[in-house]
């Protein structure tokens, strides 16, 4: 068997199995009640920290996708300004070779 672990950047990474067992994993280790409750509290704060962490994350995520659309709305319209001011300069040219011909 295989044991999937998964490190900050969020890839499971597959290790092999350990051939010899730890000494933790063959022991049952009975902790101590203060033990217990520093643990249980330890990952009651740990946990609580990954959710913060995790609601930031998407507000950002939510944040930049916002400014992405808001910077796709100013560049369409740039670009439809652009093709604009291109038709009329064109256009204007056009007048002027006709005139300019008759």
């Amino acid at each position: 068997k295989a044991v999937v672990s998964t490190q900050s950047t969020g890839k499971p990474k597959v290790q092999k199995k350990r051939k010899k067992e730890l000494y933790l994993t063959k022991r049952a280790v009975v902790m101590e009640p203060g033990e217990r409750r520093l643990t249980t509290l330890m990952q009651q704060l740990l946990t609580a920290q990954k959710d913060s962490d995790k609601k930031k994350l998407e507000k950002k995520k939510r944040e930049r996708e916002k400014h992405s659309q808001e910077v796709a709305k100013i560049e369409a319209k740039k670009s439809s300004k652009a093709k604009q001011e291109r038709k009329k300069f064109y256009q204007k040219n056009a007048k002027k070779d006709n005139m300019e011909m008759d």
